[in-house]
């Protein structure tokens, strides 16, 4: 069986499509990465990491937070940019970085 349909009717079934999906796009499981927020298990999942950690780089001001009430509070786009400042680049020739550590401790 074979349905044609003239160029209307697709323009209905997409203008439907679109209404019914643009709900779902402005939910916040779509929010922009720089909107979302972690809580310290979120934190933790995110990173890697156990909550022990998170808890205590929040209690050393190690890493970005907020606090609401007594709760620390993570936003992914200041966690991100804090993980990039902590970035170790390579060294451009490890064997010679090997070597100068070998040398000057012996």
């Amino acid at each position: 069986m074979v349905i044609e349909l003239d160029e209307r009717d697709i323009e209905r079934v997409a203008s439907k499509v679109t209404e019914l999906l643009r709900p779902l796009l402005k939910s916040s499981f779509f929010k922009e990465e720089g909107e979302i927020i972690f809580d310290v298990n979120g934190l933790a999942s995110y990173l890697k990491v156990t909550k022990s950690w998170v808890y205590e780089r929040t209690h050393l001001r190690e890493i970005p937070h907020y606090k609401v009430g007594k709760f620390p509070r993570f936003k992914k786009k200041e966690i991100d940019r804090w993980l990039e400042s902590c970035k170790i680049d390579p060294e451009p020739f490890p064997e010679l970085a090997v070597e100068e550590r070998r040398l000057s401790h012996g």
